[in-house]
């Protein structure tokens, strides 16, 4: 299995596609204590680094599983990373990307 097929799902909606961290992933990496996620308007490509995590059990790059625009980022990544550690994974969701 893939990293990215690890620890991403992905949502396909109306015009975007929302990628979040599965609990497989959430178990892997553990208690995430911080994460560095693109910006809105940045443009990501499937296969090359979406996000760095530094959680307690691993500091890591993770590929993105789709290509596209950045147009959201989960708002609740502002101000802590709590989110990204909750048991509902729709909870864990990251970003919206707009697919080319």
């Amino acid at each position: 299995m893939s990293e990215e097929a690890t620890y991403f799902w992905t949502k396909v909606m109306a015009d975007k596609t929302r990628v979040g961290l599965t609990k497989a992933g959430q178990d892997e990496l553990g208690s995430i204590k911080f994460a560095h996620l693109p910006s809105v308007g940045d443009q990501v490509t499937a296969g090359k680094t979406l996000m760095s995590v530094e959680a307690e059990k691993a500091v890591s790059d993770i590929d993105s599983p789709v290509s596209g625009e950045i147009v959201a980022v989960n708002p609740q990544l502002d101000q802590d990373f709590e989110s990204l550690n909750s048991e509902k994974e729709a909870d864990a969701w990251l970003v919206d990307v707009k697919e080319a």
